[in-house]
């Protein structure tokens, strides 16, 4: 064979080499990017079905003994820390046959008080249930009005000493715009059936009979607040002329005047207190599916009937 034929077969095997090289190569990558793709979706569904809540469940008690823990925090409404959640964890918590004591975290400014009353009574009630297993509350950085509300349900509350505890009182919320109306030229026209179907427009003249009302109200719903911190503390409560006023204290002083027990943290009450140092999170984590409806029908709510919702917020 000739030279020139030679390097000529030289030169075809070498390419055939290099386009056999690069469709394996093609090949190998596209099996990793196949791969890949089929991880990332096992994984967008995995936190998918988390956030709607179709797993994850506790489905069997948790072995050893321990401390279980239901967090409350934020403003405790029926569309965001609601009585209806916390109970639902307290429940679980309780009923776990490895549940040596229950501790509630708290850290919230308050928020509705028949959410609050709700809570402080299913406390109670679990307690009459469960005799054997204790409940304490634990304050983070603040604990006030609707919140202390339900920690005043517990055996305990243990704060550390900056905590803000207190604001045992009720308040009704508003705005008044007839100035800004009258300077802007604007006329307000409202048309009730019942004489008082317009409670405290936020638009019309203020009504001193509907103040009078709202105000004998508030004053009921406070003394509730005040009964139940009373009977929920007992002979441990030290009142002075403004304890049930709205005051705030730090956790030092709460201690002091009976509000609260001791200095604690979680941590401390679990390995010191309860003595199970091994600690749960009985916390329910609301579905996104579920806190979209929840939210959607708040909002229609409040399209359906803005009046209803126009006057004010009771804390």
């Amino acid at each position: 064979m000739s030279e020139p034929e030679k390097t000529g077969n030289w030169e075809r095997e070498v390419l055939e080499k290099l386009a056999l090289a690069a469709v394996k190569e093609q090949r190998t990558a596209r099996h990793w990017s196949i791969f890949f793709k089929l991880l990332g979706f096992s994984f967008l569904f995995i936190l998918l079905f988390l956030g709607l809540g179709w797993i994850g469940d506790r489905g069997i008690p948790i072995p050893g003994k321990h401390t279980a823990v239901v967090e409350l925090t934020g403003t405790i409404a029926a569309d965001q820390t609601s009585a209806d959640q916390i109970t639902k964890g307290l429940e679980a918590a309780f009923e776990d046959v490895n549940t040596k004591g229950v501790i509630l975290r708290i850290n919230s400014p308050g928020g509705s008080p028949v959410q609050a009353g709700q809570i402080y009574d299913d406390i109670k009630r679990l307690r009459a249930k469960y005799p054997n297993i204790p409940l304490y509350a634990v304050v983070d950085d603040i604990c006030a009005s609707g919140a202390y509300y339900v920690a005043a349900a517990a055996d305990k509350i243990y704060v550390d000493k900056a905590s803000i505890v207190g604001s045992i009182g009720v308040l009704m919320d508003g705005f008044g715009f007839t100035g800004t109306m009258q300077k802007l030229g604007v006329e307000r026209r409202l048309l009730t059936a019942g004489v008082n179907k317009g409670f405290l427009d936020p638009f019309s003249p203020e009504n001193p009979q509907q103040v009078a009302y709202a105000q004998t109200m508030l004053e009921e719903i406070h003394q509730q607040f005040i009964k139940a911190v009373r009977d929920g503390r007992g002979s441990r409560l030290k009142e002075t002329p403004d304890m049930f006023s709205g005051l705030v204290w730090s956790g030092q002083k709460s201690i002091e005047l009976g509000l609260t027990d001791a200095l604690g943290s979680t941590d401390y009450v679990a390995r010191n207190v309860i003595k199970a140092k091994d600690i749960v999170d009985f916390t329910p984590q609301e579905g996104f599916a579920n806190r979209f409806a929840k939210r959607f029908g708040v909002a229609m709510g409040k399209s359906m009937n803005p009046l209803a919702w126009s006057g004010s917020v009771l804390r």
